[in-house]
């Protein structure tokens, strides 16, 4: 039994099943696409989350948030320190929450999406995901990656993100089992590297220089960018554990989920502010802040960078290929998902090719606007999990009739009102944040309030009888 979107019980589809056999092989591309994983083919545990996350943001990427808060945003070390923590742990915490969903449904979550806002619905924020994930965080990702590589080797940049893409695609071509591996073999290399390194850089710093004037303004923007820094990883947070055992324990599950997001995030963020205060190098951004570090520890750190880029992206290339095939999209082939992977490793090579002039302004900008669509999708996902709760929602997962026109109006309300009067970046500033200063840039927060009060409004709860108010099984199809 599913529910329709005004509320009265209607027809569900049966579960579609992934097709072929998985299990824990390694060296073997995963089938299918975004179908359920059968209890045959579960496998992991939830600790493994925690350097399935870590790992990613163990990056360039991270530390340049903490970078732009102190150099683009004018905010002192404490007051950047204060903003990049707020706005890490809220994006950590809706990761976990949403992390912990997986192993109960055994879905995707853009899949999961489709309950908030209807099989064709879903196609707003799983359309904004394929951009943002398999095209916008890996160009970005790579640009990090590529100027790493390239300080390190001295190969022009385009040979540095050639090799860095090739690699991503590598891994992200295998899929889910692979994945979860390499992120657990970089883990050690990466954490060892970035802690020596955060030692230094302290204790080069001067956290009690003065900010260069960004006040509170500046430190709303900084918690927006670090909000949708850690947040951009919020509609991918299922895809890494809809694999694990049905009865995995959802608050280990979203523990570790989101503690590796909230520590890698939050150290290297600190560590990127504390960079400025010592007076960075000339050079590309990455260059200017292994500038800091004794030789051999930068030589170490560049290619930490660079290893951190392929973790980030072999993430972004995987979601970003699921996301593309929850649009409704029906592809036939056995390896469907790992070759729309590859298309999208090719399209982010081409973008990020042409963000390796300006790295800067364009990272900034990119963060922010990760936040104003991200804010608003949450707060319709979290307003209808809370209306559904304790809810049999597994057969409006694969039903291409069920509707819910509530969910992407209440998501383009949220944006269409958020962005035009509270977004303050470059490309553009918004009515109250152009007249007000001092408010900084709360879109993500004005999005997200105003798309879950117009979901509460929009719809009412479904009222199931008791013996149907339960979470699916496994195995069973509805």
């Amino acid at each position: 039994m599913s529910v329709t979107s005004q509320g009265t019980p209607g027809p569900g589809a049966a579960l579609e099943i992934r097709p072929g056999e998985y299990g824990e092989r390694v060296a073997a591309v995963e089938p299918g696409g975004v179908e359920f994983i059968p209890t045959a083919e579960r496998h992991g545990r939830p600790r493994q989350l925690l350097w399935t996350w870590a790992s990613p943001n163990l990056e360039f990427a991270t530390i340049f948030v903490g970078v732009i808060s102190v150099e683009f945003f004018g905010l002192s070390f404490w007051q950047a320190l204060l903003a990049l923590f707020v706005g890490t742990v809220l994006g950590s915490v809706t990761h976990g929450v949403l992390s912990a969903r997986g192993p109960g449904h055994g879905v995707p979550q853009m899949v999961l999406g489709r309950v908030a806002f209807g099989h064709w619905g879903n196609l707003l924020p799983a359309g904004l995901m394929s951009l943002m994930a398999g095209i916008g965080w890996f160009a970005v990702n790579s640009v990090s990656g590529a100027f790493a590589l390239a300080a390190l080797t001295h190969l022009p940049d385009l040979a540095s993100l050639a090799l860095v893409v090739a690699a991503q695609i590598a891994v992200a071509f295998f899929g889910h089992n692979l994945v979860h591996v390499f992120e657990r073999l970089m883990f050690p290399f990466l954490a060892v590297v970035f802690a020596v390194g955060a030692v230094v850089i302290f204790s080069k710093s001067h956290p009690g220089a003065p900010g260069t004037g960004g006040g509170t303004g500046g430190m709303l923007i900084t918690a927006a960018a670090a909000f949708g820094y850690a947040a951009g990883w919020n509609p991918y947070a299922a895809d890494y554990t809809r694999y694990l055992p049905a009865d995995a324990r959802r608050r280990l599950v979203g523990g570790y989920a989101g503690l590796g997001m909230f520590l890698s995030c939050f150290l290297l963020e600190a560590v990127g502010a504390a960079s400025v205060t010592i007076g960075a190098p000339e050079g590309n951004p990455t260059a200017a802040f292994t500038g800091n570090l004794p030789s051999i520890l930068a030589q170490l750190t560049l290619l930490a960078i660079a290893v951190g880029a392929v973790s980030a992206n072999v993430l972004n290339i995987y979601s970003g290929a699921m996301a593309f095939l929850t649009m409704g999209l029906r592809v036939s082939l056995a390896f469907r998902r790992a070759l729309v992977g590859l298309i999208f490793g090719v399209l982010g090579f081409l973008v990020a090719w042409s963000g390796l002039s300006d790295a800067g302004t364009k990272y900034e900008n990119f963060l922010l606007v990760v936040a104003y669509w991200v804010g608003p999708w949450l707060g319709v996902v979290f307003a209808d999990q809370w209306l559904r709760r304790g809810q049999r929602i597994d057969g409006m997962f694969f039903d291409r009739a069920y509707r819910n026109l509530a969910g992407p109006a209440s998501m383009l309300v949220g944006m269409a009102i958020s962005i035009p009067l509270f977004s303050n970046q470059q490309l553009y500033v918004g009515v109250v944040a152009r007249h007000v200063p001092a408010v900084g840039d709360i879109t993500f927060l004005v999005g997200f309030v105003l798309s879950l009060l117009s979901y509460l409004l929009l719809t009412r709860r479904v009222r199931q009888p008791a013996a149907q108010r339960l979470e699916p099984s496994p195995d069973r199809t509805v």
